[in-house]
């Protein structure tokens, strides 16, 4: 569409004005059957923002895995059981997967915080070149809650670490919120009924990789100083 457009301009076939080009899909779209053609895009550097709805799952068509799904979540096609835990590996990074593409605007959000998404989503279609936006979408369905919980679930997974909210602007990382003290990923885990199986060895495991993860992701930050001040919420 934006090479399309670009093409009609520059034939006189239609006006030439600056139109935002969105494209969006879900993380299997993304993370699975899309990524190659994402990758394309974003390596050509075609001027659009590429919106990812992560429900990590393909739930629209019966809740199966996807590279998305979280480690120790059962899907219908990582059932967990006797034998297995559910799903097997950990949750790919697509954030840092765009941000390899050195791409100039890079973000993750939630629509539990939707001011912060609004305020990225400006900042994204405005950025000349390519931007990416990874956003955590709860589905209740999938992930087994009340839906009047959805809202709950999406905050715990940014105030436990789980899945953290950031950008990468031009290659410097910035974070935008840095949680004092970050809840115990079991207060996100337990409720949902894709996680009930896990047990307090699974949870202790699951914790350790996320805090190994965030403190990965504070020390690429520039806006965290070493003197220890943080970013209230």
């Amino acid at each position: 569409i934006e090479a399309g457009l670009k093409a009609l301009m520059r034939k006189g076939k239609i006006e030439k004005k600056q139109i935002f080009v969105a494209g969006m899909a879900g993380d299997g779209g993304t993370a699975d059957i899309g990524l190659q053609a994402l990758s394309g895009a974003l390596e050509r550097g075609h001027n659009f923002t590429f919106f990812c709805y992560d429900n990590e799952a393909y739930m629209n068509t019966g809740i199966q895995r996807s590279s998305a799904t979280p480690f120790g979540a059962s899907t219908t096609t990582s059932p967990a059981g006797k034998i297995k835990i559910g799903q097997e590996t950990w949750k790919k990074n697509m954030a840092e997967i765009a941000v390899a593409h050195e791409i100039p605007y890079v973000a993750t959000a939630c629509s539990s915080y939707p001011r912060d998404l609004f305020k990225k989503t400006k900042r994204a279609i405005e950025t000349p070149g390519p931007a990416y936006i990874h956003i955590l979408s709860v589905c209740p369905t999938g992930w087994r809650i009340p839906p009047n919980q959805a809202i709950k679930y999406g905050k715990l997974a940014v105030e436990t670490g789980f899945f953290p909210l950031y950008e990468v602007i031009d290659g410097k990382y910035y974070l935008t919120f840095n949680f004092k003290n970050l809840k115990p990923v079991k207060e996100y885990l337990k409720g949902q009924g894709r996680f009930r199986h896990l047990t307090e060895e699974n949870i202790e495991m699951i914790q350790k990789r996320v805090k190994e993860e965030y403190e990965k992701l504070k020390a690429k930050c520039v806006n965290i100083k070493e003197s220890g001040s943080e970013i209230e919420e």
